[in-house]
């Protein structure tokens, strides 16, 4: 063992911790009691999760886990799945692995293990498992890479401040994030108490098919082969806008090009994803574009909705995020895995059309409370940008 105690270095993790024997290969033999059995899936970045767990019998615990018996403080690390996801166990109970997880236990004379859950969560551990991952179809990380993965080890002083930072940075984070949860919760509430339920229209509102009241312009076919990683106008993909507000991830540009000017977006245009999984609520989710960007370019597979008249924007991006609404879009069965929204789809959706003056009142509402989101979103993004060492 190297000595590790008095100053900075860069370490494997085969140098700070002990590698515990895999999880069974054997698909396990559940039960409706027992044994506690984990799997990559139970695995969420930082966290175990104990509310969806499955059980094995006790004879089958003893016959085949005897020699893991994973304990408080070990990190539980998904192999594949979430692949390179990393949670802290917080629990002392008895439970067992699939083999989707590696189980790493530090030797805490060296490292804390709330220092290492950082680490390997980090962005740094993130781009050499990646580079690690093995496998047709299903890529995987083997011990053998996972035990060679870097991190930058100061002293345990050190290290014990920068999770006392870390942790209370993340605590702010979830707070704020409760927080902006709670202001989508009071728009969705305002919006019933002045229109009522948009199912079922207890008002008595006119109704009418969206074609009379907006246009649908697609996306443009880009080459994905000529994006540009760092200069030109932002290309719109389905994960920048799905999460309902656009997010500035994996970004990529585009050369400006006065004749993309029909596709080109702005801030405050709506737009909705049309592409995604079957069975899953990563499509039909709508977003109104902000101002990180003085201009955008639409990708394919999303559109813009573009209002004619008798329609405010706020009022539409809101009634399109009730589920009962958003299901007569979601709800179009085409293909077997990826799921498609057609522009005649969203022209063909019939929705309550209250006043333009009530419509305009409920915008009023909804623009307040984004400015109390925007400094929420504000503060938040600040907080993920702080960083203590480059490791983080």
């Amino acid at each position: 063992m190297k000595n590790l105690m008095n100053k900075w270095q860069t370490v494997t993790l085969n140098d700070i911790c002990e590698f515990i024997k895999d999880g069974t290969h054997q698909t396990p033999t559940y039960a409706e009691d027992g044994f506690i059995f984990l799997s990559s899936k139970n695995v969420t970045t930082g966290v175990v999760d104990w509310e969806d767990v499955k059980y094995i019998p006790e004879d089958l615990h003893e016959k085949l886990y005897k020699a893991l018996s994973p304990q408080i403080n070990d990190i539980l690390l998904a192999k594949n799945g979430t692949t390179g996801v990393a949670a802290i166990v917080d629990k002392d109970i008895i439970f067992d692995v699939y083999v989707s997880l590696a189980v790493l236990r530090p030797n805490t004379s060296i490292i804390s293990p709330r220092f290492l859950l950082w680490a390997v969560n980090s962005p740094h551990s993130k781009i050499q498992f990646n580079q690690s991952l093995k496998g047709i179809g299903v890529p995987n990380l083997h011990l053998s890479s996972i035990s060679k993965t870097t991190i930058t080890l100061p002293p345990l002083d050190i290290q014990n401040y920068i999770v006392s930072v870390l942790d209370k940075l993340q605590s702010i984070i979830i707070h704020r994030k409760q927080q902006l949860s709670k202001l989508d919760e009071l728009v969705k509430a305002r919006f019933v108490e002045m229109f009522g339920e948009p199912n079922l229209n207890p008002m008595g509102w006119e109704e009418s098919h969206l074609s009379e009241k907006l246009d649908v312009l697609g996306g443009y076919a880009f080459k994905s082969d000529e994006f540009d990683e760092e200069t030109g106008i932002p290309v719109l993909r389905i994960g920048n806008i799905n999460a309902g507000f656009f997010r500035p991830v994996n970004m990529v540009y585009w050369r400006e090009d006065e004749n993309l000017e029909k596709y080109a977006m702005y801030p405050g245009d709506l737009v909705m994803s049309l592409t995604g999984t079957v069975g899953k609520d990563d499509y039909g989710n709508v977003c109104i574009l902000g101002n990180d960007y003085d201009k955008y370019y639409l990708n394919q597979r999303n559109a813009k909705l573009e209002i004619k008249e008798g329609l405010d924007k706020l009022y539409l991006s809101e009634i399109l995020k009730f589920d009962t609404i958003k299901k007569r879009l979601t709800g179009i069965s085409r293909g077997v895995r990826q799921a498609n929204i057609s522009n005649r789809d969203i022209l063909n959706l019939y929705i309550p059309i209250p006043p333009l003056d009530l419509q305009n009142q409920f915008a009023t509402f909804v623009e307040q409370t984004d400015k109390s989101k925007f400094l929420n979103e504000n503060v938040t993004r600040l907080l993920r940008r702080v960083k203590l060492y480059d490791q983080f």
